[in-house]
């Protein structure tokens, strides 16, 4: 065991490493009870009401994953045959196992936009000629922010706008892959709902800066969860007593969104600290809680150095680029610990 190995493994694949913390725990334990399918679940329907009032809609549905929201999403928004315009590295296209296909019969075509922002001129360059048999109509427009693979970058308030302008204009829906929404609207400064209205569906996780252990909502108008209530049913049904963990997203609304602010900051730090090491690291890329690092030509190598030195980084869609996320559970002493060992592990590497 080595000096790094006995000051603790610093854990930065992913901000859904997070635990709950004594507090979130002790909501959970007395959160009141019932059956949420029934919607007799009185902390369940709390949680509801509050994320769809900060999310600018008319009600909300609680979910244990935000890819099954996603899912739910496009599944309410859409027929079989349509098709759906996301950014070609979005979750949706990336991470969510063509789900798009198996579960709403979708057709997909990819924008491409390095920053995971695209523009309204890009969306209509690739509506389909709804004149023509044999093409299936564009109905669908689905949006991420923040954009993972991209490095948690943000939608500014203008580049949204003049999307929802050309998706409404051609009679188009809009879906919200919002998995880190929270962290979008902390960096913008301005409330998640302003930006989340917008859209016909908006999808929320829990389990990653917001720190609960699962669970997200999908929001929309009223019609539209009651379909989501039945599409959450064919997905899988009820889960019963569910403000157990119900109360971990209550508590996270509550208490850990102004946090997140904290995260953004420290991966400012990180990132700043590495670059001044001479690691590859875009500081101008960091708007959020993501850290995109340079591992060189053998990742293999780079993560075996890395464990050595007591570092978890995860890989990317990028080639040679790992990322790096902070979260509730990294504090300074984990940034400053960070900034000295991963370096030290990048070297031995050969990186």
């Amino acid at each position: 065991m080595n000096q790094d190995d006995e000051q603790g493994v610093i854990d930065l694949r992913s901000d859904t490493a997070t635990r709950p913390t004594p507090e979130m725990l002790e909501a959970m334990v007395q959160a009141p009870l019932g059956d949420e399918q029934r919607r007799e679940d009185p902390t369940v329907r709390e949680l509801e009401e509050l994320a769809a009032r900060l999310l600018g809609q008319a009600a909300a549905v609680y979910l244990p994953t935000a890819t099954m929201g996603n899912q739910i999403g496009l599944r309410i928004l859409t027929r079989p045959g349509d098709e759906m315009l996301a950014e070609e590295s979005s979750h949706l296209f990336a991470g969510e196992l063509a789900g798009a296909a198996v579960h709403s019969g979708l057709a997909t075509r990819s924008i491409d936009a390095p920053s995971g922002r695209f523009t309204g001129e890009q969306v209509r360059a690739k509506l389909r000629d709804w004149g023509r048999f044999h093409t299936p109509p564009t109905t669908l427009v689905a949006i991420e922010d923040t954009h993972n693979a991209s490095g948690g970058t943000y939608w500014r308030p203008e580049e949204l706008t003049a999307v929802v302008d050309t998706a409404r204009d051609a009679g188009l829906k809009l879906h919200l892959d919002g998995a880190r929404l929270f962290n979008a609207a902390v960096a913008r400064g301005r409330p998640a709902a302003e930006f989340a209205r917008q859209f016909d569906t908006v999808c929320v996780c829990f389990s990653k800066g917001l720190g609960a252990p699962l669970g997200a909502v999908l929001a929309g108008s009223e019609e539209l969860m009651e379909r989501a209530r039945l599409e959450k049913h064919r997905f899988g049904g009820a889960m019963r007593q569910a403000g157990v963990v119900a109360a971990a997203g209550l508590y996270a609304l509550r208490h850990n969104v102004d946090r997140l602010a904290l995260d953004h900051a420290r991966a400012r730090r990180l990132a700043e600290g590495l670059a001044a090491s001479g690691v590859g690291v875009r500081v101008d890329r960091v708007e959020t809680n993501f850290v995109l690092v340079e591992v060189g030509p053998d990742p293999a190598a780079a993560t075996r150095r890395l464990q050595e030195h007591g570092v978890l980084l995860s890989g990317t869609l990028t080639a040679g680029v790992f990322r790096a996320l902070t979260h509730l559970d990294i504090g300074d002493g984990d940034i400053d610990a960070a900034i000295e060992r991963i370096p030290r592990a990048l070297a031995a590497a050969g990186a």
